[in-house]
């Protein structure tokens, strides 16, 4: 419903953005002032703008999957586009009106600059957006709990989530993460949730992945909680068409895991080496596959109890305050991406308590990942993707 809400807002946006950049190349090439020579430019312009609505009613194949990519890539074009136009129309509005510098601006010089400038910082962001969200980085992360855990004095955990497999991110990246969490040498790999992107057609070459992601080495294995976008699910320029039905994983999603190595905790707890609780909650608002209500921080902990340290695998950042008071050690969450955009990194922060990064709620200790792959615009600018390796240390 919302997506047909603000479709118009999106047609006045393109309509907007098309005027102020033919009218840049109308200053560069005259010759477009004929209005019979306007077609190719509106057709350019068109595909890219409906490319991702075309590929929402193609059949599965390759055609869609390329259409896809396109729809994904001019998403993120089309925030910078509009950022640049809007400055550059904001400053002309300074200059003209409140400066009175009307005949020094309105100067066909001074439009073909200010248009190459905007062209130019367009392409500079997408092409850095593109290769930077192609590079996996490491963030490292220390953290002391004030527990024992029997004879061990530390744990290597890897902490990944937001795989979002799917259209943008495939067997590549994936190669280049397993890479990198096997040069940690983990005790322990967690994923916090999000590991596909809506649609399991969308995963290509899944035997192929699978195999790759077996290759992750830990000593005591790699577990997973789902997030909100591990259910089956048509997308359109990320808003979801599921209707009332049930929000769950599909069974080859499922099958996908178990094939790939990895252990899925559904609302539920394992005890890594005898010594440490590892709890993966359920989504908070899709929590899926038969489960109607997840269990509160307070049912956890009592279900565990808490004389050793618990780890929770929890794929928003939410329910902080609750999590702490109920005795939970650490808290480790994805789902923000840390904006994944310029300036959704700057924005985020007003709707989480911690967006990015450590933090700590009373006795509690937090990290959240920018995650490693990405969702929607297939770019990072501003922030970057990551594995986080976090050296736990306990009492004694």
């Amino acid at each position: 419903m919302l997506a047909i809400i603000l479709s118009p807002l999106y047609i006045l946006v393109n309509l907007y953005l098309f005027w102020r950049i033919f009218g840049w190349i109308r200053v560069w090439f005259p010759s477009f002032e004929k209005k019979r020579r306007w077609l190719i430019p509106v057709i350019i312009y068109a595909f890219f703008a409906l490319s991702f609505l075309v590929a929402f009613f193609l059949p599965a194949g390759q055609l869609r999957r390329w259409m896809k990519l396109i729809g994904n890539y001019w998403l993120g074009v089309l925030l910078y586009m509009l950022l640049a136009v809007a400055l550059a129309d904001l400053l002309r509005l300074l200059f003209v009106h409140l400066l009175h510098l009307r005949e020094r601006v309105c100067r066909p010089w001074v439009h073909r600059t200010v248009g190459g400038l905007c062209a130019a910082a367009i392409l500079v962001v997408t092409v850095l957006g593109v290769v930077n969200a192609g590079n996996i980085q490491v963030t490292p992360y220390t953290v002391t709990v004030d527990k024992r855990a029997g004879d061990m004095h530390e744990m290597q955990v890897v902490l990944l989530a937001d795989l979002h497999l799917g259209y943008n991110i495939g067997l590549r990246q994936m190669q280049q993460m397993v890479e990198k969490v096997n040069a940690q040498q983990p005790d322990l790999v967690v994923i916090a949730g999000d590991i596909f992107d809506n649609e399991w057609e969308a995963v290509d070459r899944p035997e192929q992945l699978a195999a790759t992601l077996r290759g992750i080495r830990s000593t005591y294995g790699v577990y997973a909680c789902y997030g909100n976008h591990d259910i089956e699910e048509p997308i359109l320029a990320g808003f979801t068409f599921g209707g009332g039905r049930e929000k769950a994983s599909s069974p080859e999603m499922d099958a996908f895991l178990t094939e790939a190595g990895i252990q899925l905790l559904q609302d539920e707890a394992v005890l890594i080496n005898g010594q440490v609780w590892l709890y993966g909650r359920p989504d908070a608002k899709k929590p899926g596959r038969g489960i109607a209500t997840r269990r509160t921080p307070q049912q956890i902990t009592e279900q565990l109890g808490t004389d050793k340290p618990i780890l929770v695998l929890d794929h928003e950042p939410s329910e902080l305050a609750e999590l702490a008071d109920a005795g939970v050690d650490v808290d480790l969450c994805g789902h923000t991406h840390d904006g994944q955009l310029f300036p959704g990194n700057l924005t985020i922060q007003l709707f989480w308590e911690n967006a990015y990064g450590y933090s700590r709620k009373d006795a509690m200790q937090v990290i959240v990942t920018s995650g490693v792959g990405l969702f929607g615009p297939n770019m990072r600018v501003g922030t970057k993707a990551e594995i986080c390796p976090i050296t736990l240390r306990f009492a004694g």
